[in-house]
């Protein structure tokens, strides 16, 4: 009987795509997969055609000669077609996993990774500008000093897994497939421990402290995360260590608030500096500076200094300090004082009167 087309087979075009072929094999499996058809051997029989035909358009080079030669070329070329539900497995591993949930030829007993770790370290707005170098200490899983990882109790041994008989897994039948899964009582280790290590209760992993050594960079801020790599719990089974991720949290400043890059402060100036002008020093993260007060600074006026601000985390540059005046009037004065502001209201009072006098006066 003479085979059909391979392309007739999975319902595509001769230039359909390489995504296209899988979705049709996709399809496809998923109609004559004999689990969803006991007993149809039609079924089983489109499956079988459906399996060649994806493997031969699947992959280039046989692609290339059957679109070339047929049928004809691919004997010639050593392909024999279905070989076997077995075959399928280790053919369209990602498919089937695709499909039901499973990869076929996964590792049995592969190592584990350690587990990550968290720490919230909280640091001043001082140490966020301009970085510090700190040392926490954490406590992680690491190798049972006791048992030395093995997780059985000294003069002991691990037995192997009377389920599995040392395999990691068990097989069970589906239909025409067998498919492995993870052995439930040993947990996929391929053995058991009768007798467990009273230290780690047969983990083989005991929890310690440790101290890790901390670099923060420059311009952090809260909910920035800092990763070290390894600094996490042991792996199981010479897995690799797992990371430490450390949280910052900046603490509020009395003075000084944070507004992305930018520092913001306010400073009190005199009533007369505001209208005089003059020179002033300011706070600064990094000590302090000189800004000049223009004559005629009204309340909450702002100035800007800039490149005094925080470090930028990821590139060069700072950011700025944003100054704002705040004029203060004061509470209790001398009688000198009165006087010369009497007479100072006097002067306003012949030059028309203040703002405030004008809008006592529509009053």
């Amino acid at each position: 009987m003479d085979k059909r087309d391979y392309y007739e087979i999975l319902g595509v075009t001769r230039n359909a795509s390489d995504e296209d072929i899988k979705k049709a094999y996709r399809r496809m499996a998923l109609k004559y997969h004999p689990d969803r058809n006991p007993s149809d051997k039609e079924a089983e029989e489109r499956f079988k055609e459906a399996s060649e035909a994806y493997e031969v358009l699947r992959e280039p080079n046989k692609r290339e000669i059957y679109d070339f030669y047929g049928h004809d070329g691919l004997k010639s070329s050593g392909f024999t077609g279905f070989r076997g539900f077995d075959d399928i497995f280790s053919s369209f591993g990602d498919i089937f996993e695709e499909f039901f949930g499973f990869s076929p030829r996964s590792s049995r007993r592969g190592v584990r990774p350690g587990a990550d770790l968290r720490y919230d370290l909280k640091i001043s707005l001082l140490d966020a500008a301009f970085g510090m170098e700190t040392e926490i200490e954490i406590f992680n899983k690491g190798r049972c000093d006791v048992c030395n990882g093995t997780g059985a109790q000294a003069g002991s041994t691990p037995q192997v897994c009377p389920h599995c008989h040392g395999r990691g897994q068990i097989n069970r039948s589906h239909g025409f497939f067998t498919i492995s899964t993870t052995c439930s009582y040993c947990r996929g280790e391929g053995k058991v421990i009768s007798n467990p290590c009273k230290s780690c209760g047969g983990a083989g992993l005991a929890k310690k402290r440790k101290k890790v050594s901390l670099q923060v960079p420059p311009g952090v801020d809260t909910g920035s995360r800092l990763r070290l790599r390894g600094e996490g719990e042991e792996g199981e089974r010479g897995g690799p260590q797992g990371d430490l991720y450390v949280i910052i949290y900046v603490d509020p400043h009395e003075f000084f608030e944070r507004e992305g890059d930018d520092i913001i402060c306010r400073v009190p100036i005199s009533f007369t500096m505001a209208a005089l002008g003059g020179e002033i020093e300011v706070p600064t993260l990094d000590g302090a500076k000189k800004i000049h007060i223009p004559k005629g600074t009204q309340p909450g006026e702002i100035f800007k200094l800039r490149g005094e601000g925080i470090p930028h985390l990821h590139s060069r540059g700072k950011g700025d300090q944003i100054i704002q005046a705040a004029v203060l009037v004061p509470t209790k004065l001398t009688k000198r004082q009165e006087e010369l502001l009497k007479d100072f209201a006097a002067l306003e009072e012949e030059r028309g009167g203040t703002g405030g006098g004008k809008w006592r006066q529509k009053k």
